[in-house]
Parts: C-alpha cells; sequence; structure tokens
C-alpha cells in the first residue's frame, strides 16, 4: 500500500497539538490525582434550569432544528440581560446571535471579520482557541503581554498582571484588523479596568479597529472589581462583538450555549460564518438558558460568594505551600509562580506535581507565544466541591 508522504493536517493547524488539557486531565485519572487543571466544575448548576431543560425536551422544544439565529426567547433574554445589567440595547432579532458555546462565537467571528493576512492582537496569556482560530482564519497573532505587578502596597492581594499600554498601542500596524480581548481574564485572573478599557476603545476608534470582546466570566468578579463591556464605551458599539456565555454563570458546561450581541452589519457577518460551523446547536438547553438569565440577583450574587469563598481558601493552602499567588479579580482561576518552591519550567512541575502532591494543574506557558515570559507560572482552578480543595491544600503543602 503507497504511504502519503506529504503532511496530512494543514500548515495553519500544524502548531497545535493535543490540548494541554487533554494530557492533564489523562495525568489526573491515571494518577489518581486532584484535576484542577481543567476549568469546569464538579457540581451542576441550579436544578430549576435543568428541570426547565427536561420540560423543554418533554414539550418537544427544540428537539428539531431551532432557528439558525437562535430561539427567540433566549435572544430576548440575552438582549434583556444586556440592557439591565450594562445599559446596552440590542434588538432581539438582528443584533444577537446564539453559538454553540463561546469557543464557537470566538471561531465564527475570527472566520468572518479577519482577511489572510490580517493581523489579530490578544491578550497574551490568552486562551488556546484564540491562536488556532486566528490561524484557521488566514490571520496573523500578534500577541501583547500581560505582566505581572506588584502594588506599592504589597501584599498577595494586590499583585495583579497588567496590560502595559504602550506596548498595545505599538503593536498595531497598517495590517492591524481587531483587538481580541478577554475580560474578566483567562488565565490570570485580571479584569480590566475603567481606565485600561478606556484606552483600548480610543486607540480602536483612532485605528479604525474592530474588537471582539471575550466576557464569559462577567458575573465571576471579586472584591468590588467591576465588570465593564467595552461595547458601553463612546465610538465602540458598532464596532464590538461582544461574547458571553451560560457555561461558566451557571455551571452547565455540557450544554454549549453561547452568544454574541453586536449591530446588525457585524451579526450579519458572524452569522454567515456561524451557519455553516455547527449551523445550531443546544435546542432545548437553550429554552432553559433563557430562564436561567432571568433568575434573581440573589442567584448571581451567590454564586459569586461561593467562589470568592473557595478563590481564598485555595489561594491560602497555595501560599503555605510557598507558591507566589496573584489572587484573582475575576474567573475561577489562580495563577502562582513557582520560583519561590525552587522550579523554574512550569511544564516540568505540571508533569510532576501528581507524582509529588497527588494534584493536577496547567502550566501557564501554553498560553503564550511567548513561552519563556509564562514559564514560572502554573493555574489552578477553583471552580469545585469545598471539600475537594481542601483536600487539595492539604496534598499541596506537601511540597512545602
Amino acid at each position: 500500500m503507497a504511504v502519503m508522504t506529504r503532511p496530512l493536517l494543514n500548515r495553519r493547524l500544524a502548531e497545535f497539538g493535543t490540548t494541554i488539557f487533554a494530557e492533564m486531565s489523562a495525568l489526573a485519572a491515571r494518577t489518581g490525582s486532584i484535576n484542577l487543571g481543567q476549568g469546569f466544575p464538579d457540581t451542576d448548576g441550579p436544578e430549576e434550569i435543568r428541570e426547565a431543560a427536561v420540560r423543554a425536551l418533554r414539550d418537544g422544544r427544540g428537539n428539531q432544528y431551532p432557528p439558525g439565529p437562535g430561539v427567540p426567547e433566549l435572544r430576548s433574554a440575552i438582549a434583556d440581560h444586556q440592557r439591565e445589567r450594562y445599559g446596552l440595547a440590542y434588538d432581539p432579532d438582528a443584533e444577537v446571535l446564539v453559538t454553540a458555546g463561546a469557543t464557537e462565537a470566538i471561531a465564527a467571528a475570527l472566520l468572518a471579520l479577519v482577511e489572510p493576512g490580517d493581523e489579530v492582537i490578544a491578550l497574551e496569556p490568552y486562551y488556546d482557541s484564540y491562536a488556532a482560530c486566528i490561524a484557521m482564519a488566514g490571520g496573523t497573532r500578534v500577541p501583547v503581554t500581560l505582566r505581572p505587578h506588584e502594588d506599592v502596597r504589597g501584599g498577595a492581594a494586590d499583585r495583579r498582571f497588567v496590560l502595559d499600554l504602550d506596548e498595545l498601542r505599538a503593536a498595531v500596524t497598517d495590517r492591524t484588523r481587531l483587538i481580541l480581548l478577554n475580560t474578566p481574564h483567562n488565565p490570570t485572573g485580571t479584569v480590566l479596568t475603567r481606565a485600561e478599557l478606556t484606552a483600548v476603545a480610543e486607540l480602536a476608534v483612532e485605528r479604525d479597529l474592530l474588537v471582539v470582546t471575550d466576557e464569559v466570566y462577567e458575573h465571576l468578579v471579586f472584591d468590588g472589581a467591576e465588570h465593564l463591556p467595552i461595547a458601553s464605551l463612546p465610538g465602540m458599539r458598532e464596532r464590538t462583538v461582544t461574547i458571553g456565555s451560560s457555561g461558566k454563570t451557571f455551571s452547565f458546561t455540557g450544554w454549549k450555549v453561547g452568544w454574541i450581541t453586536a449591530s446588525p452589519e457585524l451579526t450579519s457577518a458572524v452569522r454567515s460564518a456561524k451557519q455553516f460551523l455547527t449551523y445550531v446547536s443546544s435546542g432545548p438547553f437553550q429554552y432553559a438558558i433563557a430562564e436561567a438569565l432571568r433568575l434573581p440577583a440573589a442567584y448571581f450574587d451567590g454564586l459569586r460568594a461561593d467562589l470568592r469563598a473557595k478563590r481564598d481558601l485555595l489561594s491560602e493552602g497555595l501560599v503555605q505551600a510557598g507558591f507566589e499567588v496573584y489572587r484573582p479579580a475575576g474567573t475561577y482561576f489562580v495563577t502562582t509562580d513557582i520560583r519561590p518552591l525552587g522550579a523554574t519550567d512550569g511544564f516540568a512541575f505540571c508533569r510532576s506535581l501528581p507524582e509529588r502532591a497527588g494534584v493536577v494543574a496547567i502550566p501557564n506557558a501554553v498560553f503564550y507565544d511567548h513561552r519563556e515570559e509564562g514559564a514560572p507560572f502554573v493555574r489552578f482552578a477553583f471552580c469545585k466541591k469545598t471539600e475537594v480543595l481542601e483536600e487539595a491544600v492539604s496534598r499541596l503543602k506537601r511540597l512545602a
């Protein structure tokens, strides 16, 4: 039998192998370790929302193809959510599009809006699908690095990763098409401030750039941090695609219900790409998420309080184990520096951690183009049961 001699994988994707999440999750299963690597909750979301999905299934709603843009009930709930929380008015018929999670929303937005050769600025470290989607669109990735900064007041709570606005401005060229933002930011836990977002908005308007903004952790902010959609700033509504998702907010990550809100022109463009990806998805779950978005404020307050307590539990345990901790202002991840433990290579550290402590984490370097920038940082997820985090903390103290 003749053997193929040419590479099988499209060269745009040749740099992307098996994801680190698959590798580390397999390592956790093989060693019986606690998996604080991949960011998914180990409990389901609200019972009434799960029952809403069951009710939709039984009533025959969404069991066949739902409308391409998403079911009207969900699109209306998304529009109401944006208006009530942020004062952003979107037409549910022309300015809202439901997607197969935020991952499809990112892919569809980049495939629709990026021409081959266009430059896309992404804040580094970044969610790994950003790089793959930019590559599939034929764009050129231009990373702008968030760097650790310690406030003059000192103390763990004052350490954060900061956007260098001068570096961002310098990254924009005549070939730049869009800026891909993520706030609250995975993996660093940074929530971009009003001043930072205002500077980004002014740059986008000045250089006539589009902005695609991943805001899936919008409800997971702590300690008085404010989530501010950049679309709400002057000049930004008509040039911004805002991406949201139900998975992180309602702990139903397997349902894969995400969305975009944008001007009619941008929504139409993204829909043109999305229709040839999944076409439609998550039929019955869309009706359930429509109800979830209308849950009372007490649900969202309780979610934040629960995660804040878990953040503090894990952060304190990591400090006691010898890590330098960047306590996050948002998301459900904690970034740590392993150098105080005498280590500098996050990959080697994470691959040995299951044997040393029975815990799995993710090396942040996988989220960087400049691997040396991310080498000493390791990410832990705290969206787990309290007793699981307590056991993980107990195990990690073996490192001290």
